[in-house]
């Protein structure tokens, strides 16, 4: 039985998480503490073009290169894993079932709702208690931290800025998926 992970296999995952992880660090602020980067892109193509496991792969590798010069103590990266895989991992299931356009679209909607979902429920019972602990801040810190003011409660806060955070991020990274993965399909296909 032939090995799944040949050279030209893992070749392509590190380049693809290299761009990943460079892309990662241009973050746009959107609301309170979460900033939209583009770093999830490559690991999307990858999914795609190379199958789920690479899509994890690519993403682990960058989570781990952003370990590097992280500023959250590496909470940033834990929920951009977490997060990553949320969104990938639908999608890249959904198109490995049917390699079409409308696969593609499906699962890439259906990854978004899934990482929506999955940021309200793990930034509850996980990202914000590390969050708290690691820099010994109480809920009352953490909502006065997000600097909304309609936002006065936990659950208001994961409803009214996490949800939505997720959603425009999932809208962006698929949007600019959707656009590029065709064009670069040859290349990220070649095994040359």
């Amino acid at each position: 039985m032939k090995s799944r992970f040949t050279t030209s296999f893992l070749t392509r995952c590190a380049i693809l998480a290299a761009a990943a992880a460079v892309l990662a660090l241009i973050e746009i602020p959107v609301v309170a503490f979460y900033k939209l980067d583009l770093g999830n892109i490559p690991v999307l193509l990858g999914a795609f073009a190379l199958g789920p496991t690479a899509g994890v792969l690519i993403l682990l590798l960058k989570c781990l290169i952003n370990l590097l010069h992280t500023s959250s103590a590496g909470i940033g990266q834990l929920a951009d894993f977490i997060m990553g895989l949320a969104l990938i991992l639908p999608a890249a299931i959904v198109y490995r079932q049917s390699k079409t356009r409308k696969a593609a679209l499906t699962g890439l909607a259906l990854g978004t709702i899934c990482m929506i979902i999955v940021s309200v429920f793990v930034n509850k019972w996980i990202m914000l208690p590390f969050y708290m602990g690691a820099f010994h801040m109480d809920m009352a810190a953490v909502i006065k931290f997000a600097g909304i003011e309609a936002v006065d409660s936990e659950w208001k806060l994961l409803l009214m800025i996490t949800a939505p955070f997720n959603l425009l991020k999932g809208v962006v990274l698929s949007v600019i998926t959707a656009l590029i993965y065709k064009p670069l399909s040859p290349v990220l296909h070649s095994k040359n």
